[in-house]
């Protein structure tokens, strides 16, 4: 499988891949869209079944962290809510009570907020929730999840007054 699918079915994936064997975070052990594991691997002087194996575990953690749209309907007045999505997405739509991750923002939350409070982040699409929610369980947040699909599957399932967008990349 190539890992421009890898990352598409497991959003995680590359966070996993350098936490365990360096692999993809910086330019030096970058890996391009079309090489699969197995290449990643022999390239590497890895063993891919290992490398599919923490593969796996670690994307059944990730789900864990997930929150489905409806369940944050119900306990949304008992949790905080940080946007992780750029300004202009965040000034076009956002969630009542949610804030803007930026860097103060991100200052408040880590000197600040509680680390038992329950926390929701999410994304346009559940694809980069993943990796803020894991860097705030290292940072000792105890209740962090994301939503599964992003304010798209907000909007497709609880809300449907929230606009949908799709993103125009340059």
């Amino acid at each position: 499988m190539p890992m421009e699918r890898v990352l598409q079915v497991m959003p995680g994936a590359q966070r996993a891949l350098f936490r365990k064997f360096h692999l993809g975070g910086c330019s030096s052990c970058a890996f391009q869209p079309g090489e699969t594991i197995e290449q990643l691997a022999q390239r590497s002087s890895l063993n891919a079944n290992e490398i599919i194996s923490h593969l796996e575990k670690s994307h059944e953690a990730d789900l864990e962290l997930l929150v489905e749209p409806k369940e944050l309907a119900k306990i949304l007045p008992t949790v905080r809510l940080i946007d992780v999505r750029s300004r202009e997405e965040y000034e076009a739509v956002h969630l009542d009570g949610a804030v803007l991750m930026s860097q103060s923002t991100m200052q408040e939350i880590l000197s600040k907020w509680p680390r038992e409070q329950g926390i929701v982040i999410y994304d346009h699409r559940g694809n980069q929730g993943l990796d803020a929610a894991a860097y705030f369980l290292g940072q000792g947040f105890k209740n962090v999840r994301t939503l599964r699909g992003g304010l798209d599957a907000w909007s497709k399932e609880v809300d449907a007054k929230i606009p949908r967008y799709k993103l125009e990349l340059a």
